[in-house]
C-alpha cells in the first residue's frame, strides 16, 4: 500500500501553477531543494508574463520611463547621491540651452581670467553684441597697444569661453568729458585752452 503524505503547504502550494507535470516529474515527488527551485522557476515564469502584459509607459518624447530607485543608494556613486553644485549648474545650462549667454557672461564676469591679470587692469569691456566686444581702454597708449594685440586676445577669449562667442573687437580709448549741459545745444569748437 502507498504511504500517504500530508498535503502541501507554504510556498510550493501558494505557487499555485509549478513547472510542466506539476510537482512530479519523470514519475516521482518532488522534495527539498528539487521543490524549491520548481516553485522559483514557475515564480519567474509568472512575473515574466506580468511584465510583458503591462503596457510600457512613455514621456511625450516616446522615451520608456525608467523607476525611481529607492532606499539608501550604498557606497558606490548613484545619481540619488547629492551632487556639487557646479555638476548640477552644467547640466541645467545644458538642459535649457544656455551655453552662449552663459559664455558671453563669463567674458564680463572672468575678464582678469580671460584675457590676463595685466591687461585687464588696464581696459574692460562694455558691451558684447553679435560677436563684437567692444573694450575701453585706460588711456590712448593701451588701446594703440590693445588694437596691436587684438589677434592674441581673440585667441585667448576663444580658449577660454568658447570658438564664435567673440568674432572681433572695437577698442577704444578713453571717454572724453561732454561739456553739453541741457537739451540745446549751441553750435561752435567748444571749450579752449583758456576758459575764458
Amino acid at each position: 500500500m502507498p504511504e500517504e503524505r500530508p498535503e502541501q503547504t507554504g510556498p510550493a502550494a501558494e505557487a499555485g501553477s509549478a513547472p510542466p507535470g506539476g510537482p512530479e516529474a519523470d514519475g516521482q515527488r518532488l522534495t527539498g531543494p528539487e521543490l524549491a527551485r520548481a516553485v522559483l522557476d514557475a515564480a519567474k515564469v509568472r512575473r515574466d508574463a506580468a511584465r510583458s502584459s503591462r503596457p510600457r509607459r512613455v514621456d511625450a518624447q516616446g522615451r520608456p520611463l525608467t523607476r525611481r530607485l529607492r532606499g539608501y543608494s550604498g557606497p558606490g556613486p548613484d545619481p540619488r547621491d547629492p551632487q556639487p553644485f557646479g555638476t548640477v549648474l552644467a547640466k541645467l545650462v545644458k538642459s535649457r540651452g544656455w551655453q552662449r549667454p552663459a559664455a558671453e557672461a563669463t567674458v564680463f564676469g572672468d575678464w582678469p581670467k580671460v584675457v590676463g591679470a595685466e591687461i585687464a587692469e588696464h581696459c574692460r569691456p562694455t558691451k558684447l553684441e553679435n560677436g563684437e566686444l567692444t573694450i575701453e581702454a585706460e588711456s590712448t597708449a593701451w588701446a594703440t597697444q590693445l588694437r596691436l594685440l587684438s589677434g592674441k586676445l581673440l585667441s585667448g577669449i576663444a580658449a577660454r569661453v568658447g570658438h564664435n562667442v567673440v568674432t572681433k573687437l572695437h577698442i577704444h580709448g578713453p571717454a572724453a568729458p561732454s561739456w553739453n549741459r541741457g537739451a540745446r545745444r549751441v553750435r561752435g569748437r567748444g571749450p579752449r585752452d583758456t576758459y575764458g
